[in-house]
């Protein structure tokens, strides 16, 4: 369920939340918080408004509620869909439903529009955009994004994907400062990765008290598969088909749980990219697994991965790997090979528990050094390791490594978290997935090897 401030950027809305529901309005437009106050109205939803201060007394409601509210025949018709770039804010309630939000933070940032439809789902929604706009600017910001768009003309920008993509695009553009648009779509891309790393750990689920953690990672995740559900056990599973899907099907593996409870009040510190926890554990173990598998997701629609991406998030890894042993058989019936996140450390592409159990072919190993070594990703080499939920896949059959994620001193109050490192895992991982007619040929002659 969408929080009041995540249903109210969606839509374009432009306040300050100060906390229990209460939300600033006076640096928003009248005509805006007039419309905001007639949508809450259309929805039964019990609120005060005085000194410019909104204060919410109901619970939130569902997107879909929400949207009946804001939504009307004629919205997006009106004459200021064409309003003055750079001199006025806009209108939401000229501005089409599912694309408002993101016109309002594209104008936020100086990246100025001059009209926008959202496709009403029966054609791509597009934004055109004022002549003085940096539209490398735009295409490095929605790209960061990773969202699908094409420039279709020097300033019209059309989006592939659906209207409700573009809802999610905006919830995130909140985050992006102005100042980050200097440093190009790289730098962004890894800004928006921090922020949600910085979310993750901050929910606490240790191991038999996923829920919160759960919930919070099956709101990230849905826009970006195809199908999502959690099983009998409470682990979260999810499947998303790219492109034809005529390649393998990989599946991603990170586990919710934490070794212990968060400290209440505990405050991340920061020394420049390493984390660590003011007391209590960090939790980056396996909170950073599950930011890397959520980044991923993210960029799939804009891959060239070709073949199916199973996602399997485990409950009580800590404790014995219970989610992945109760996990059902036939969600791995088709799984040809399977990327764990759950490493310490830098580097180690882990291939083995120990001297006990080889989790792959070192062939399969050696595929993610070599795509490492071309993209330029150094570091990365094959090594045995420790146990984690690999054992569970690779017992399976299934050809299994497990990946550094950037943690030290795990379960521990001295825990930290390089988040550098932590976000070469998304690259390789990436730079791995685009290099899918390779990883189809290395899988193909490691079954013809079994088969000898």
């Amino acid at each position: 369920m969408k929080s009041w401030n995540q249903l109210f950027i969606r839509q374009g809305f432009i306040v300050e939340e100060k906390g229990n529901n209460r939300f600033l309005c006076t640096n928003e437009r009248p005509e805006n918080v007039e419309f905001l106050l007639e949508s809450l109205n259309l929805a039964n939803v019990q609120y005060t408004f005085e000194n410019g201060l909104l204060t919410i007394h109901s619970s939130p409601i569902c997107e879909k509620e929400w949207i009946k509210a804001v939504d009307f025949p004629s919205r997006g018709k009106g004459e200021g869909l064409w309003f003055r770039s750079g001199q006025e804010e806009p209108k939401v309630f000229e501005l089409d439903t599912y694309i408002s939000g993101l016109v309002r933070e594209l104008n936020r940032l100086g990246l100025y529009t001059m009209g926008c439809c959202d496709g009403h789902g029966r054609s791509c929604p597009h934004i055109y955009f004022d002549e003085r706009t940096d539209m490398e600017k735009v295409m490095q910001l929605l790209n960061a994004l990773q969202v699908n768009v094409r420039l279709r003309r020097p300033y019209v920008v059309t989006f592939l994907t659906n209207r409700e993509r573009i809802l999610d695009a905006a919830e995130q553009m909140r985050n992006v400062q102005p100042d980050w648009l200097e440093k190009g779509e790289e730098y962004i891309r890894k800004m928006l990765f921090l922020n949600t790393l910085e979310e993750l750990l901050n929910i606490s689920g240790e191991s038999g008290n996923e829920e919160e953690i759960r919930m919070a990672v099956r709101e990230k995740l849905t826009p970006y598969v195809d199908r999502i559900t959690i099983d009998r056990y409470g682990n979260l599973l999810a499947q998303k088909k790219c492109k034809a899907g005529h390649g393998p099907t990989i599946l991603l593996n990170a586990h919710l749980d934490t070794v212990a409870e968060l400290e209440p009040g505990r405050r991340i510190v920061k020394h420049g990219p390493i984390w660590s926890s003011s007391r209590g554990i960090l939790g980056a173990d396996d909170r950073a697994g599950v930011a890397v598998l959520l980044e991923v997701a993210k960029w799939l629609e804009t891959s060239d991965f070709n073949g199916t991406i199973k996602f399997a998030f485990t409950v009580e890894e800590e404790c014995g790997l219970i989610g992945a042993r109760e996990l059902e058989e036939y969600f791995l019936w088709d799984v040809d090979a399977a990327i764990v996140v759950d490493r310490w450390g830098t580097g180690d592409i882990v291939t083995s528990c120990g001297t006990i159990q080889p989790f792959c072919d070192i062939r399969y190993g050696q595929f993610f050094e070599k795509v490492a070594n071309d993209a330029g990703l150094t570091g990365w080499k094959c090594t045995a390791g420790g146990s984690s939920d690999t054992r569970i896949w690779a017992s399976q059959g299934i050809q299994s490594v497990n990946l550094s994620v950037g943690y030290q001193f795990e379960h521990t109050d001295d825990e930290i978290l390089d988040t550098d490192a932590c976000y070469k895992t998304v690259q390789l991982i990436k730079a791995v997935l685009n290099q899918s007619r390779d990883l189809s040929r290395t899988l193909r002659s490691l079954r013809r090897t079994d088969a000898i």
